[in-house]
């Protein structure tokens, strides 16, 4: 069922209420029909062909959540064919391809490179308030972040790409506060900034380098044309959601995210249970995935505002201190919860598992294994 341009997707929309919030409370659409979680779960190249490279994953899901490097590095996996943690690194560090910084959400992300600068320009101008009361709270006055941020330029301008305690060094020699979280908000400040972000890798850390020296000089944005982009490239990722879906992904607001929306409303499929999809994607999706070990931190429970889909009553994946822990995806519901012990991954079933799926997980674990061989 098309759509008119401007009928529905506009700053003055008035969008259907839709589903559950995070926390899992009861909506029109949960639980969700089988084929709309097969065609996300397609989105999310979960099933269909594998990505030829860690680019390409980065590039179709657009954001992929950075604050723990496995978790990072482990999404590539099951979206992809034969390639390991090396590859990713390779990207990060040789390549230049792919970046981590601070972005939607105030949460650090892997990101292509070519996306930074209009991510940034969309996502980073509502996290300066956060950031500043922060790093009030650690006992940072404005002065002395400013003075940290200069000493954080000047460093990496002087010296190249530096370790997060090679930085930490040069902040305290300085005499800038770094305790408790306040090296954690300086560092992020300069991201802020659009100074720096986390390039190569050196001896099993990120380096952080200045924009400017890895990237080049600043591109121009337009804001509007950025706003279209977000909606739908979001979509490529995460069709079918709605627009609270995106607001929340992003960490934008509503009117923002139905501006960028009404940019490419000639490009949407609005569909009758309130979600929208691309039009060129609207195809009936393929088989359901087999059984993947997905890592901490996966894409799958980052990108709607529910993941009660996924999740089902096994809502425990995702901790009360926000972490997300690695989980088995069996017929697209989270069945187990996995982790690497001496080098082998452990699987503890969350219900009961037949045998023919519990040696599928364990052929996949030993991909795991395979895939992390060189950290």
């Amino acid at each position: 069922m098309g759509t008119a341009a401007g009928t529905i997707f506009g700053p003055n929309a008035v969008f259907p209420s839709l589903a559950a919030d995070v926390t899992g409370a009861p909506g029109r659409l949960f639980p969700m029909d089988q084929q709309t979680i097969s065609e996300r779960l397609q989105a999310q190249m979960l099933s269909g062909a594998p990505a030829r490279d860690a680019v390409a994953v980065t590039h179709a899901l657009l954001a992929i959540q950075g604050q723990d490097a496995r978790g990072a590095r482990l999404a590539i996996r099951p979206r992809s064919c034969g390639l390991s943690a090396a590859d990713v690194d390779r990207a990060l560090s040789d390549q230049r391809s792919l970046v981590i910084t601070w972005l939607n959400r105030g949460t650090l992300h892997l990101v292509c490179s070519e996306d930074y600068w209009w991510l940034f320009e969309l996502t980073t101008p509502p996290l300066h308030s956060a950031n500043r009361r922060r790093l009030a709270q650690e006992g940072v006055s404005e002065a002395a972040a400013e003075r940290g941020v200069k000493v954080i330029e000047r460093s990496l301008s002087e010296s190249g790409p530096l370790t997060r305690m090679e930085l930490k060094e040069c902040l305290e020699a300085a005499g800038i506060p770094t305790a408790g979280q306040a090296l954690v908000h300086l560092l992020m400040l300069s991201t802020l900034r659009g100074l720096t972000v986390r390039g190569p890798m050196r001896d099993a850390q990120h380096a952080y380098v200045l924009v400017r020296d890895w990237l080049g000089e600043p591109v121009r944005v337009n804001r509007e044309t950025a706003l279209g982009e977000l909606a739908r490239r979001y979509l490529i990722g995460h069709g079918p959601a709605d627009d609270r879906d995106l607001a929340r992904w992003a960490g934008l607001l509503l009117r923002d995210v139905r501006a960028g929306l009404g940019m490419i409303s000639t490009e949407l499929e609005q569909r009758g249970d309130g979600l929208v999809t691309l039009r060129s994607r609207a195809t009936p999706p393929g088989p359901l995935p087999p059984p993947r070990l997905l890592g901490q931190f996966d894409p799958l429970l980052m990108g709607w505002r529910s993941r009660l889909p996924i999740l089902g009553e096994h809502q425990s994946i995702v901790t009360t201190n926000g972490l997300f822990r690695a989980f088995a995806l069996v017929d697209g519901r989270a069945l187990a919860t996995w982790r690497m012990a001496n080098g082998r991954v452990e699987i503890e079933p969350l219900q009961k598992i037949s045998a023919r799926v519990m040696a599928a997980l364990r052929a996949d674990g030993k991909d795991v294994c395979r895939y992390l061989a060189s950290e």
